[in-house]
C-alpha cells in the first residue's frame, strides 16, 4: 500500500469530499456532531457550502478512494480541528498524524493555536493527538452531566512540530 496523497479540497471538489465524509459518518456514527442520515441526501449546494464555510479541508486518497479527511474551522483567535477520520484499513499507518499536522501547520502559518474536542472514550484518537503535539486540557467544567464526555485539546501555533515524514499537501 502506497502512502495516501493529501489534497486540499474546496467547493469544486465537493463530490470527493462527499464520498469520504459519508464513509466517515457511516463508520463512526458517534464520533461526529452530524449523522449519516443528516447528509446522505444533501444537495450539491449544501456540500459546496460546507466546503466554503469551513475554509480548510484535506482529503487523503489512495487508489482512487478517500481514506481520510480532516478540516480546520477558523475563528477570530484560533483554528478548530474538526471532522477527523481515517478509514479502518489505514489506521496505524501514520495517516492520522499527517492529517492532524496539516490542520495544525495551516493554523500555525496564521499564528493561531489549534484546538479540538475528542470523545473521552476514544483513547486511540487522544494518543494520536498527543503524538502530534496536542496537550489534553480535560473535560470542560461546564460539560453537561448527561452528555457523552469530550476532552478539549490544544496545540500551540508557536510549536510547529512538523513531522519530517509528512509530505506536503497539494
Amino acid at each position: 500500500m502506497s502512502a495516501p496523497e493529501l489534497v486540499r479540497v474546496g467547493p469544486d471538489e465537493w463530490e470527493t469530499f462527499r464520498d469520504v465524509r459519508l464513509a466517515s459518518l457511516a463508520d463512526a456514527p458517534g464520533a461526529f456532531g452530524a449523522l449519516h442520515a443528516d447528509w446522505v441526501d444533501a444537495s450539491e449546494q449544501r456540500w459546496r457550502s460546507r466546503l466554503t464555510d469551513v475554509p480548510f479541508t484535506i482529503v487523503a486518497t489512495s487508489d482512487g478512494r478517500g481514506v481520510g479527511v480532516v478540516s480546520g474551522a477558523q475563528s477570530d483567535d484560533h483554528v478548530e480541528l474538526i471532522s477527523m477520520w481515517v478509514a479502518p484499513d489505514h489506521r496505524g499507518t501514520g495517516l492520522a498524524g499527517r492529517l492532524i499536522s496539516s490542520v495544525a501547520d495551516w493554523a500555525s502559518t496564521q499564528g493561531h493555536d489549534t484546538f479540538l474536542m475528542v470523545r473521552d472514550d476514544n483513547a486511540r484518537a487522544i494518543t494520536a493527538y498527543e503524538k502530534a503535539g496536542f496537550v489534553d486540557l480535560g473535560v470542560p467544567e461546564d460539560w453537561p452531566v448527561d452528555a457523552l464526555r469530550e476532552r478539549r485539546m490544544r496545540r500551540s501555533g508557536r510549536d510547529r512540530r512538523t513531522d519530517p515524514r509528512v509530505s506536503g499537501v497539494s
